[in-house]
């Protein structure tokens, strides 16, 4: 196998990143020992990801990103991104849309790979990690 990211824009904007976000979900599987993966990251709208948030996590409200382990055995999974939830959090941090796509690309992606964040200090791992892999 090798790594294979494939990205999908269901969500109605024109012109979003994909070779920049490609390349950093590359990083982050390179820098982080994977030789084989197979990652489809989609960009939808705010009401597709609420959808998905609600169906499959039980929360009621607009997320940024939402990530699925597919498979147990093998690194491969689904990265949804809520595109303007990004272009409201890019506004909000000051930086452009395609840095903050590639954070949340890098973030569904460390949580496919076994990361969380649910206490500070995980939060904190997770945010470097997101800083490194973004910026190098």
């Amino acid at each position: 196998m090798s790594v294979n990211i494939r990205i999908f824009n269901d969500s109605g904007f024109k012109k979003l990143a994909l070779s920049k976000v490609e390349r950093a979900v590359r990083r982050t599987l390179k820098s982080e020992g994977f030789k084989d993966a197979d990652i489809n990251i989609v960009y939808i709208n705010d009401s597709e990801i609420k959808k998905i948030n609600k169906k499959f996590l039980n929360h009621n409200n607009i997320t940024d990103v939402i990530s699925f382990k597919l498979d147990e055995n093998v690194l491969e999974g689904e990265i949804y991104i809520g595109t303007g939830r990004a272009l409201k959090q890019a506004n909000e941090y000051g930086v452009s849309l395609t840095k903050e796509l590639m954070r949340l690309a890098v973030h569904g992606t460390l949580h496919i790979i076994g990361y969380d964040d649910y206490d500070k200090n995980k939060r904190f791992e997770m945010f470097n990690l997101e800083n490194k892999y973004i910026e190098s």
